[in-house]
């Protein structure tokens, strides 16, 4: 930054109506009391005003925090570059994805020296054969701050796509169409998408979503015919429900068009033949609450993953003209110690993904003769699954692995040899040594007697004396896994010294079903609880101390990180909190924002008493109190439709008004981008060194 900037960032700090008069002082937000009453309750929200985004007063006020979180975090500049360079400096800068292959072409994504975005492309046939440049984005982003653009779909014949621009971050995606062979970009133009598009067979019709302007919510199915006026397209689908998203895909076959209605307990499918794009579509079964499905299709038969009196999954057969229930038959039955996540169809092989004591696992049954085996992974800890796999007719099958140490890697394997080979590895640039890394597996017996696993990784040598710098990591909720995966730009905390450690929370769905339901609703404590166990079990252990022990978490990990300063803020040295979802109660009741109707099944409904007694006990922004906090550095985006940014900003303001103590707290608002932070494969590297920079600032590191 330069001298000039400096001043005027002081200058800034200095004139703002929101400082104070001392340099350095934070933000001091403004307090116009709202009363919000529910159930005959009432609670007092002096920040409710920060909701206006298109108040220039609440702009003001987030730019003032944006000045002064960087003012206060000049000193570490060297260090922020530094780290940059060097996170920057293992990525190999042009590279190429494996290739994959699909209906004659070879598809392929690369990347440039220098260049932030990806160039799509594809070749006909071979490798060796002429590249066609389907869409270079870092063309399309010129003169953007934020850009998001992706192909979409091919149509059957080859000659056009479907491709996605996002230039917000609000996630509202304008389709539009190229002729490949040209390069000519079409007249038609359909705006506030969902992002994605569904060819039918005939080359000339897109069946896509639309999301409603103020909730967000995915609720309409359109069919678009290339060259007429997008106003005029057909609803053919109306999801009415609030809590239900809707979306449509074709399946692997190419035979079926799908529309999808989603909620967090229950999905309902309506199909049609992809070479019928004007036909009717046909309710797969009723929807039914609590029922979670999915479907594929082979032959002459759909395959079913079903939670039908199965509360870890089955996965069930029926013939394509009867698909009522009535008619399903057990393919693969359900089991209490594995949890069926879904398959991969081929014609002569079935793939299962499974997770078994916390880890994926890959089985491979043969159609013809029932021989069934495993892929052997080799690691205590890891992330395997399928990558893209749209071949029917092959008995190779793609899927990725990576681990704590192992870079993301990409396999071919022969289901019938049992052969594997290894088609790419992340290159890490300048060098990488698996060896001088450690990863292990833990087990916590959490207050509850349940066991808790952990993963970690850390630089081969360190001592377990308590004296060791450690970063804690948790999601735990809407049953997602989080696995131990590599990561490149981490080094430059393991290099440094640190342990980085993974809590695999209930709430998350490692250990199978029962441990998602373990962390919502009534039990949405437990997932707090583990997160604290976990971090004592490494303090008792002598991994770290409480003087070195850092916490990370964003969006439903942000409450997360909420939760647990509000329960034992002695506990850390340093928290981050990433979009965070912490007006749990103000946002569960208000209907117009999005995600709200679609999440009751997850945190409950607060218009039931009962759950807004419950959900009130743990809401970060409900719960602060004039204590002391530890440091914290809280991000989010103007433009997020996931967790708003007002979410953040009033606990921000909150927490400056009541905490008691000196320690940092730093809110960073991204003006430009959303709910996945800046785009640019260099900028969110920016990103992750200025986290780091912050802990290492805490602990008196400047290298």
């Amino acid at each position: 930054m330069s001298k000039i900037s400096l001043l005027l960032i002081f200058s800034f700090l200095t004139l703002s109506p929101y400082m104070q008069a001392q340099d350095l002082k934070p933000p001091v937000a403004p307090k116009k009391t709202k009363t919000l009453e529910k159930h005959g309750h009432q609670r007092q929200d002096d920040y409710y005003w920060l909701n206006e985004r298109d108040n220039p007063e609440v702009i003001k006020y987030l730019e003032a925090e944006n000045a002064y979180c960087d003012a206060v975090m000049k000193p570490t500049e060297d260090l922020q570059n530094k780290l940059f360079e060097e996170m920057k400096g293992r990525i190999k800068q042009t590279d190429l994805s494996v290739p994959y292959f699909e209906n004659g072409y070879w598809y392929y994504t690369r990347f440039e020296e220098g260049k932030e975005y990806p160039i799509y492309c594809r070749k006909k046939g071979k490798m060796e054969a002429k590249e066609e440049i389907m869409l270079n984005v870092n063309e399309m982003a010129v003169g953007k701050e934020y850009y998001s653009a992706y192909v979409a779909g091919v149509s059957d014949d080859n000659k056009m796509i479907a491709f996605a621009v996002d230039d917000v971050g609000r996630r509202k995606y304008t389709m539009r169409f190229k002729e490949l062979a040209t390069g000519k970009i079409l007249a038609d133009k359909i705006e506030n998408t969902a992002g994605g598009a569904t060819w039918a067979a005939d080359n000339k019709t897109v069946f896509y979503s639309k999301q409603d302007d103020v909730t967000l919510r995915s609720d309409k199915i359109y069919r678009h015919t290339i060259g007429a006026d997008a106003k005029t397209d057909p609803v053919i689908f109306h999801e009415k429900d609030e809590t239900y998203n809707t979306y449509v895909y074709r399946t692997k076959s190419k035979r079926f068009i799908i529309i999808a209605s989603s909620t967090t307990l229950a999905n309902e499918y309506q199909i049609l033949e992809a070479n019928q794009p004007n036909g009717q579509f046909k309710l797969f079964m009723p929807r039914e609450r609590g029922h979670e499905y999915s479907i594929d299709h082979y032959g002459e038969k759909f395959y079913i993953v079903s939670n039908w009196n199965a509360q870890n999954f089955r996965l069930m057969e029926t013939p394509i003209a009867q698909t009522a229930k009535e008619n399903w038959k057990e393919v693969i039955a359900h089991r209490a110690d594995v949890l069926l996540e879904g398959i991969e169809i081929f014609k002569d092989y079935l793939v299962l993904e499974e997770r078994m004591k916390g880890l994926n696992q890959m089985r491979i049954i043969e159609w013809k003769t029932k021989k069934e085996h495993y892929v052997d992974f080799g690691e205590p800890t890891y992330a395997a699954g399928g990558a893209y796999n749209p071949e029917f007719n092959t008995s190779k099958l793609r899927y990725g692995f990576t681990s704590l140490v192992t870079p993301s890697s990409t396999y071919e394997y022969d289901m019938a040899t049992r052969q594997k080979t290894l088609l790419k590895q992340q290159e890490v640039v300048g060098g990488y040594n698996a060896s001088d890394y450690v990863q292990e597996r833990l087990y916590v017996k959490a207050r509850d007697g349940v066991v808790v696993p952990i993963s970690l990784v850390y630089k081969r040598g360190i001592t377990k004396d308590g004296n060791n710098p450690l970063l804690l990591y948790a999601y735990g909720s809407y049953g997602y896994s989080t696995d131990a995966s590599f990561s490149s730009s981490r080094l430059s905390l393991l290099d440094r010294g640190f342990v980085y450690a993974i809590a695999h929370i209930r709430g998350g769905q490692e250990m199978g079903r029962q441990w998602y339901e373990d962390g919502k609703f009534y039990k949405k404590k437990n997932t707090f609880y583990d997160f604290i166990d976990c971090a004592d079990y490494l303090i008792a252990q002598k991994f770290t101390n409480s003087d070195k022990l850092f916490a990370y978490g964003g969006s439903a990990g942000g409450l997360l990180m909420g939760a647990v300063v509000n329960m034992r803020p002695e506990l850390w040295k340093g928290v981050i909190a990433a979009v965070p979802f912490v007006d749990v109660i103000t946002t569960m009741l208000d209907e117009s924002i999005p995600l709200t109707t679609g999440e009751y099944d997850e945190w409950g409904n607060p218009n039931d008493i009962n759950y807004y007694i419950y959900m009130l006990s743990y809401s970060p922004y409900d719960q602060v109190e004039k204590k002391s906090y530890p440091n914290m550095l809280v991000t989010t985006g103007l433009h997020d439709s996931q967790v708003q940014y007002f979410e953040p900003a009033k606990w921000v303001a909150r927490l400056r008004e009541l905490k008691t103590d000196n320690n940092l707290l730093l809110f960073k608002t991204d003006l430009q981008a959303g709910h996945s932070g800046t785009t640019g494969r260099f900028k969110r590297l920016k990103e992750e060194a200025f986290r780091t920079a912050f802990m290492l600032n805490l602990l008196g590191k400047s290298n």
